[in-house]
C-alpha cells in the first residue's frame, strides 16, 4: 500500500515555476524612472523578493518621496511587468517537470502568488504551465501579503482542503514564513542560495539549498507523496 500524499501543493509563482524576477526588475525600474527615481539597481529590487507588488511599492513609495497614489503605480507596474511576461517567461525545468508529475498523479495544486491577477493570467500561459493548477489566488484577493498566511488559506479553502493537508513550494523568506504562519509544510529553493538558512529556520521541511539548480522534481515529488 503507498502512502498517502498531501491532499494539495500550493506552489509560489514569481523565481519559483518561473524566473520572472528579471521582468518584476525591469517593470518596476521603468515605472520609477518616470517618476524621477533614475538610480533602481537590481540590488535594491533583491530587498523585495518575495514581497508582494503592492506591499512593494507602497514602501518604495515612501522611500523615494513619490506623488502617485500607491494604485497609480500599481496599475503602472501590472501594465508593463504583463507586457515583459507575454514576451518572454521560462518556466524553470525542472519545476515544470515537478508540476507535471502532480498533475499527471491527480494531486491538487494551486498557484498562490504576491503578483496581480492579471500577471498570474498573463505569466502561466506564457511560460507553458497553462492547465496544471486548479486554483489561483492573487494577494490582491486577500486582506494581507506575504509574509502573513492570507494567500496560502486562501488557496486552501478554494481547494477544499484542509491547511494542514497543503505543502508549499517557495523561494524567499516571506513565503516560508507566510508557510509557517499557515501550518503547512514547505518545499523551500531559494532564488538566493544564501537564505537557505532562513528556509531552514522557518519550519521547511525540504530545502533545496543550491535552490534551482540543485532542485530535482523526482525528489521533492517523492518527499511530497510520502507525506514529507
Amino acid at each position: 500500500m503507498s502512502s498517502p500524499g498531501p491532499a494539495a501543493v500550493v506552489f509560489d509563482l514569481d523565481g519559483t515555476l518561473v524566473d520572472s524576477e528579471p521582468n518584476y526588475y525591469e517593470a518596476g525600474r521603468r515605472v520609477l524612472e518616470r517618476h524621477g527615481v533614475g538610480d533602481f539597481t537590481w540590488k535594491d529590487h533583491s530587498e523585495f523578493l518575495g514581497v508582494g507588488t503592492r506591499e512593494t511599492l507602497r514602501t518604495l513609495r515612501a522611500r523615494y518621496g513619490l506623488a502617485a497614489p500607491v494604485e497609480e503605480l500599481l496599475a503602472e507596474k501590472n501594465a508593463e511587468y504583463v507586457r515583459l511576461a507575454r514576451a518572454s517567461t521560462e518556466p524553470f525545468p525542472q519545476m515544470r517537470k515537478f508540476a507535471g508529475m502532480l498533475h499527471e498523479a491527480g494531486c491538487p495544486t494551486a498557484v498562490a502568488s504576491g503578483s496581480s491577477r492579471a500577471a498570474i493570467e498573463a505569466v502561466l500561459p506564457a511560460a507553458g504551465l497553462d492547465g496544471l493548477f486548479g486554483v489561483l489566488v492573487s494577494a490582491e484577493e486577500v486582506a494581507r501579503g506575504k509574509p502573513e498566511p492570507d494567500v496560502f488559506l486562501e488557496a486552501a479553502r478554494r481547494l477544499g482542503v484542509r491547511p494542514a493537508d497543503c505543502v508549499v513550494v517557495e523561494d524567499a523568506p516571506p513565503g516560508w514564513e507566510a508557510a509557517r504562519r499557515a501550518g503547512m509544510r514547505c518545499v523551500a529553493v531559494p532564488y538566493l542560495p544564501e537564505q537557505a538558512d532562513e528556509a531552514v529556520a522557518a519550519g521547511a521541511g525540504l530545502v533545496f539549498r543550491g535552490g534551482q539548480r540543485e532542485f530535482s522534481a523526482e525528489r521533492a515529488f517523492a518527499w511530497v507523496t510520502a507525506g514529507g
